[in-house]
Formats: structure tokens, C-alpha cells, sequence
């Protein structure tokens, strides 16, 4: 057929007509995609079933909604100043509304740009964060959102697998779903780890810049705002360069993202701050309070104390308080200088090479760390005119003139080899008021300081040592010492009460007992000058604080009597047995109980209980206890309101022509009150003192008792710590008059109970009958001498 043909000629058959490449290449590029489809789908199916079996097994996040972290145990001043934090964690809960803008502008500008743009994963993010991986030099972005990380520090662990990425993305959805964007930046901005203890950016700023959250600069925000990535790494107070490094780039970031203008950043990276960069951010120093808060706490709350965020509010004066620590510190020091050099505290090597001598110095200073003001050194060079030294910060100093005095005997050629001062000693040096430096070295002796406001028996302030983190034992509460002569005005005020008045004649004569007519130890009491002035009205006995006065007192109303008497002023009767040394203050006190035996005669006759938390609250402010004080008028009497005027009239005289009579002199005020006391062989040094509105005791002394020195009193190591602090308590308090109560009379100038008044009471006591102050001193009379030995032998 033509047509077939033609056909067939025309066009060739496809059977036999070659393949083209493009064909295959076709066929090979569809089968990847298939196959590719394929393994997508695997993997979907996959991810599908892990994510079906894992999303019942996630945790319950509706907790969140209520979010309550662990909160430490905070301690207050009565003005609210932080005196102490306990817990693992320190955080302080914000919420979203206080934490300023500029604290979270840094940390979205460096964490999570898009955080309120993305719903929980930025697939943006993910692939900036590849591609700035690659091409940022290691200053990446990272991809984890804020969410993620919420969702890992709060329930997941902290290992890299797959299985912990699924439940982490797992759980952000989940999060996304039940919280808003705020909810979940207010757990972030308090829940993440920064380092120095701090959770959350409030406490963060507490730490490293010792200043509330609500008053840091964009130069701090961005310096905190850097520590969720690695809080060691870039922490400002250890690694401070690789932190500065950081912040500069969140800085700029925060520009990049119109966070800040191009000046604001200008300003920020140019600031200087100022890194807190020590471990205490106290800055009230109230360490004693602080932990005597804690323990009360504890016993009622338990464990769950450090983790509810408990606020303690005690009854502290923060200023009073700061002046209390200064004051004792100062004297402790003070006592310090006229000791004997003891020796550098350690000797190193100090290598040729600067680098490695750098590093010895800053190894050894880390083991001794500064004490307050009291700051280690180690010695560069040393000769007997000059000692070059250096700091931990590599500060080098020239000690010279009397700023060597304390350590002269360290400098003498003849010193042995453990108190030579040479290259490598570890010493101790501190700041004069002149700005120069003094070598110095940490004090053996102890001291504790106590005020209290004796209408209430509420503290006021308390050291109870040198240095909480020297010597924990705290000295106000818990050591009982020898009150020496500070006692005497308790047996005074029993004697007023058994028709004894300020003008009563005594004779200041020596008394001696042998072994035989004690039955014991010979006991030949002396007065602490050794001298005997013969007849004296009570009044100067008590001035002059002489011991034969304080004796032939106590005899006369009986040692039982005195032993009962001072009960009353909360002193106990067991550790004060009632034999007549008990009138030279041999028994035993705290600090605290003399503190509140005073206050009786500061309210007028009182008793009062030191107490020291007003109220405690929860994190939240809601009052979970709180006490009130009973008014002063309701409080049970110790002592008839005419005792303790009395017994003020002699306190008074004490400090203005007595052993304190430097308290009258340097604060210039009549209204101070107060007995000096030494004990036995300078071994514990007291004063014990009050103006109507605050009443305060100081005493010092070694731990194992030992002699202070044989020039060191009461009167000069214990009344200047004294003086100091009331300096400054006592600063805009109008002087007060203690009114005259009833049952009191004023005949010649001096003050008698009313029915002891015109030679009714006891006129005279071992002197002859007429005596005047001045007479020759005589020894005593048998029938007083017997009278002693009876006590004795029964």
C-alpha cells in the first residue's frame, strides 16, 4: 500500500530508535528523589513513634504556672538591710513587670531575638546559628530558644543525646501551649544559673555588683547577660577578660537589634565597672545575728528553712550595728599594736622568673585571705628602714617609719628564723589614716560587743568575735567568763536594800584568812592598785572600784542574800556560789546576761528578756509570726524603781570622776552610766554601761584564759570599744533625766531611802563610828573580822 509505505520510509520505528543521556539522567534523578521521599517518610515515621511514646511519659509542666523555685533563708535588719542568706541557691524571685527592660533586651538580644516571634523552635534560628558557626569565629548565637532552655533546666539533665533533644523539644511545645511568652522569660530570667551561687538575674546582680536589679546600667546588663552560657567561662570576678570580651559583643548585638541607640552603646562599652569581688556581699557585717537567726529558723522550720524563701526580720539597728563591728575590731587592733611580733603567718619561695612568681604569690594569698581591713602580703624585699611587699592584685607597697613598730623584732638581725622578716613572708598589713601602710598580724584575743534598748530587751547590735569566719564561737552568748569588778553594782544594789546608802562609811583595809581559818586556800584579797585608803563613803568605793568595799558589803547582807539579789537581774544562782568572792565578780556571766542585768537599772528596776526577730514572712511578704514586746510597765520588777536611781546616781559618778570617767569626758553628755571590771590577773577585760535609751556591755579577752598584760584593764581595753560605738548611737539623742521616784530623799546632797534617811540605816561598816574619807586607814575591827570567819566555817 503507498500510504504504508510512505509511512514507513517517512519515519523510523522507536523500537529501534537509541536512548538519550538526558532519559537516564531522569530516571536516576527521580529515584533519588523517590528515595529520598522515602527515607523523609522513615524518618518522619520515625520521629512520629518516638514522639508518641515519649510525649506520655513528659513530665507534668502545669506546675509552672505557679512557679515556685527554691528560695533561700534571708536575715534583715530591722530597716531591711540584708544581713545574712542561707541556702544552696541564692535567688531572689522578680517578676516579669520589676525586671527592668534593659535586662531583658540584653538576654533576648544574645539568647533569643525572636522569642516572641517563634512558637517555641526558631527554624531561623537554627539555620543563622549553622552559618554563624561556621563563619563567626566561635561567637555564635547558638539555637537553643529561651523556652528550650527553660524547659532543660528545669526538667531535663544536662547530657547531649537524642533522646534528651526529643523530650527538650517535646516539652517546649508544651510549654508554649500552656504559658504565655512572659510566664515563661520570668522562669528564664529566675531560674537560670549565673554563677557565685546566683540563680536568676536579681541575685546576679546582687553577687557580682552588690546592687538591686532595678538600678544596673546597659553596661551590666550586658555583662550579666552573658553568663547563661557558660557562668565560669565568663564569670567578671575569675575570668575577667573573657567576660569583657562577651559583654562588648552583647552590646553590640543590643545595637544590632535596635535594642539601644549607636551612642547608648558608645556610653556602655566605654563604663567602668565595679565587680564585687569578694565571697561575703553582707554589707551589713552581722555574721553572729545572722547565723543566731538561722539556727532559731531551723529548729522551727527544718530543712525547708533554706528552700522557701523564709525572710527573717530582726530587731537590729543596721548603723549601730556596722559601728558595733568597727568599734570592736578597732580596739582588738589597737590591744594588737602593743603585743609582742609573733612572725610572718608562712614562708614561700619566690622563683626568679616573673611569671612564676606571679603565680606563687597569688597561690599562697588565696590561702590566706584578707581579713576586713586586716589584708595579706607577701614580702618582695626587707631591711630594717623598709619592706617592699606586694598584694593579690600585684600592688607593690613600701612599708617604713612607724609603720614597722609592731614588727621591729622581726627585722632585728638576731630573730629566729620563724619571725625573720625576708622575701617570700607571708604577713599582714593594714591602711593608716594617713594613708600609709602598717604591718600588723591577726589577733589571739577575742572580744564581744552587745547593745540592747532596755525598755525591751530587743538587740540592738551584737559582735560576738573578731571574725565569724575566724572563730564562729560567738562570744555575747555562749562564753562564760569572770565579770570582775562590772559585777560589784549588783552586790551594791543588794546592800541599798539592807539600809546601806551612797554615804555610808567603809573601811578600805586589808583582810587576811589562812588555810586554817578557811578550811581551804589562804585568801588574802587585795584592791587592784594594792592601795588601801582607808574610810570611804560607798559612793567613792564604787568610783575607785575597790574590792575590800565589795567584800565587807556582801558580808554584811549575808553572801546567800547577794546570791538571790542577782537572780533577779537574770543571772544564775548556780554560777554564782555564795561565798564572798562572788563579790569581786568570780562567779560567771555571758556578755548578753550583762547586757540585760544593766538594762534593769537603765528602765528603772525592769527585767527584761533580749530578744531578737520582730517578724518572719514568706517570699511573698505574708506574716508568718511576728512578736511584740510587752510595754515596759507591764514587764515583772526586778528591783524597786528607787534602787536603780540610787544605784544610777553611782553609775553615773563612775563615768564622770570614776574608773570610766573617760566616757563623760570624751562623749561630753551627763547621762552615761557604767562600771569598768578586771579580773584576777588581767584575764578578762569588761565595761558594762547605758544611757536611759541604750545599754551596752564589751568585754575582751583570750579564749584560753590568759593574761592580757599587767597595764591592760577594763578601763582601757574595754570602755574606748565602748565609747566609739556610743559616739555614734548616741548621735541627735536629746540627754536624758531620770525622774526621781518615790520613797527617795536628798539630805546634804546625797540620795537615802526615805526611812533609812538621817542616820536610820547603816552609817558605817569595819571603820570607827565618826569616820570621815581621808582618815588613816585601819585594819578590822575582831568583831567585824569574826563575822567574816563565820562565813567561812559554815
Amino acid at each position: 500500500m503507498p500510504t504504508s509505505e510512505k509511512t514507513d520510509k517517512s519515519s523510523p520505528s522507536r523500537a529501534s530508535s537509541p536512548r538519550t543521556p538526558y532519559h537516564w539522567l531522569t530516571k536516576v534523578l527521580f529515584g533519588l528523589i523517590g528515595l529520598a521521599v522515602a527515607v523523609a517518610a522513615g524518618v518522619l515515621l520515625t520521629v512520629a513513634v518516638a514522639l508518641a511514646m515519649a510525649y506520655p511519659n513528659l513530665p507534668d509542666v502545669s506546675e509552672l504556672a505557679d512557679y515556685r523555685p527554691k528560695l533561700p533563708l534571708r536575715v534583715y535588719s530591722a530597716e531591711g538591710a540584708l544581713l545574712g542568706e542561707f541556702g544552696e541557691e541564692r535567688r531572689t524571685l522578680t517578676p516579669i513587670q520589676e525586671i527592668p527592660k534593659v535586662m531583658t533586651d540584653a538576654v533576648l538580644a544574645i539568647e533569643d531575638t525572636r522569642f516572641f516571634e517563634h512558637g517555641g523552635v526558631d527554624y531561623k534560628g537554627i539555620v543563622r546559628a549553622v552559618l554563624a558557626n561556621l563563619g563567626a569565629g566561635g561567637k555564635s548565637q547558638g539555637a537553643s530558644t529561651i523556652t528550650m532552655q527553660v524547659a532543660r533546666n528545669v526538667y531535663l539533665s544536662s547530657e547531649k543525646t537524642f533522646t534528651r533533644k526529643i523530650y527538650e523539644v517535646l516539652l517546649t511545645f508544651k510549654l508554649e501551649h500552656l504559658l504565655t511568652k512572659n510566664q515563661i522569660l520570668e522562669i528564664y530570667m529566675n531560674q537560670i544559673y549565673l554563677g557565685n551561687r546566683a540563680y536568676g538575674f536579681a541575685a546576679a546582680s546582687e553577687a557580682y555588683f552588690g546592687k538591686p536589679l532595678k538600678q544596673i546600667s546597659i553596661a551590666e546588663a550586658a555583662m550579666l547577660a552573658g553568663l547563661p552560657k557558660a557562668p565560669s567561662a565568663y564569670n567578671p570576678i575569675s575570668n575577667p577578660k573573657r567576660a569583657r570580651s562577651r559583654q562588648l559583643y552583647i552590646i553590640e548585638r543590643m545595637e544590632e537589634n535596635g535594642f539601644i541607640t549607636s551612642a547608648d552603646a558608645v556610653q556602655a562599652k566605654q563604663e567602668q565597672l565595679k565587680i564585687s569581688s569578694g565571697s561575703n556581699n553582707t554589707r551589713v557585717h552581722a555574721e553572729y545575728v545572722a547565723e543566731m537567726a538561722r539556727q532559731l529558723i531551723y529548729a522551727q522550720y527544718g530543712a525547708e528553712a533554706y528552700t522557701r524563701g523564709i525572710n527573717v526580720y530582726t530587731t537590729l539597728n543596721a548603723g549601730e550595728q556596722e559601728a558595733a563591728y568597727t568599734a570592736l575590731r578597732k580596739g582588738i587592733m589597737d590591744y594588737e599594736r602593743r603585743q609582742h611580733y609573733r612572725g610572718p603567718e608562712r614562708f614561700i619561695t619566690l622563683p626568679q622568673d616573673p611569671e612564676e612568681q606571679e603565680n606563687a604569690i597569688d597561690d599562697v594569698l588565696a590561702n590566706h585571705p584578707d581579713n576586713g581591713n586586716v589584708m595579706s602580703a607577701v614580702v618582695l624585699d626587707a631591711n630594717p628602714r623598709k619592706i617592699v611587699a606586694t598584694r593579690a592584685d600585684g600592688e607593690k607597697f613600701e612599708i617604713t617609719g612607724d609603720g614597722l613598730k609592731p614588727a621591729q623584732s622581726g627585722l632585728s638581725d638576731k630573730a629566729p628564723p620563724n619571725t625573720k622578716l625576708r622575701a617570700g613572708a607571708v604577713i599582714r598589713v593594714v591602711k593608716t589614716p594617713k594613708n600609709t601602710w602598717e604591718i600588723t598580724q591577726l589577733p589571739e584575743v577575742e572580744g564581744a560587743f552587745v547593745a540592747l534598748d532596755p525598755k525591751t530587751g530587743a538587740i540592738r547590735a551584737l559582735v560576738g568575735g573578731f571574725d565569724f569566719g575566724k572563730n564562729k564561737f560567738n562570744h555575747v552568748t555562749q562564753a562564760w567568763r569572770q565579770p570582775g569588778s562590772s559585777f560589784k553594782p549588783f552586790i551594791y544594789s543588794a546592800a541599798l536594800e539592807k539600809g546601806f546608802s551612797p554615804a555610808t562609811m567603809i573601811n578600805d583595809a586589808p583582810i587576811f584568812f589562812s588555810a586554817g581559818t578557811t578550811g581551804g586556800q589562804p585568801w588574802e584579797p587585795k584592791n587592784y592598785d594594792s592601795r588601801y585608803d582607808g574610810p570611804m563613803s560607798m559612793r567613792t568605793g564604787l568610783n575607785k572600784s575597790k574590792n575590800m568595799i565589795s567584800i565587807r558589803l556582801l558580808q554584811a547582807v549575808g553572801p546567800k542574800y547577794g546570791q538571790e539579789w542577782v537572780t533577779r537581774f537574770g543571772f544564775d544562782a548556780d554560777k554564782h556560789p555564795p561565798y564572798l568572792t562572788m563579790a569581786l565578780g568570780a562567779g560567771s556571766v555571758t556578755p548578753m546576761q550583762m547586757a540585760a542585768g544593766y538594762s534593769v537599772f537603765a528602765n528603772g528596776g525592769r527585767r527584761v528578756n533580749p530578744w531578737l526577730i520582730t517578724r518572719i514572712t514568706d517570699h511573698k511578704g505574708r506574716v508568718l509570726s511576728e512578736f511584740q514586746p510587752q510595754p515596759l510597765e507591764q514587764l515583772p520588777e526586778a528591783i524597786p524603781p528607787r534602787n536603780a536611781f540610787i544605784m544610777n546616781s553611782m553609775l553615773q559618778d563612775v563615768a564622770r570622776v570614776g574608773t570610766a570617767a573617760r566616757a563623760q569626758a570624751t562623749l561630753k553628755r551627763p547621762d552615761l552610766y557604767g562600771k569598768t571590771g578586771t579580773t584576777n590577773d588581767s584575764v578578762d577585760a569588761w565595761f558594762g554601761g547605758f544611757q536611759p535609751t541604750l545599754a551596752a556591755v564589751t568585754w575582751i579577752g583570750y579564749d584560753t584564759p590568759r593574761n592580757l598584760g599587767s597595764r591592760e584593764t577594763g578601763g582601757g581595753l574595754s570602755l574606748p570599744i565602748w565609747i566609739d560605738f556610743m559616739q555614734h548611737a548616741l548621735k541627735g539623742v536629746p540627754v536624758a533625766e531620770l525622774p526621781v521616784p518615790p520613797g527617795v530623799v536628798n539630805v546634804g546632797g546625797e540620795w537615802f531611802y526615805e526611812e533609812f534617811a538621817r542616820n536610820a540605816g547603816v552609817s558605817t561598816l569595819g571603820a570607827p563610828e565618826g569616820a570621815t574619807e581621808g582618815s588613816p586607814s585601819a585594819p578590822p575591827a575582831a568583831e567585824e573580822r569574826n563575822r567574816i570567819l563565820d562565813l567561812f566555817r559554815n
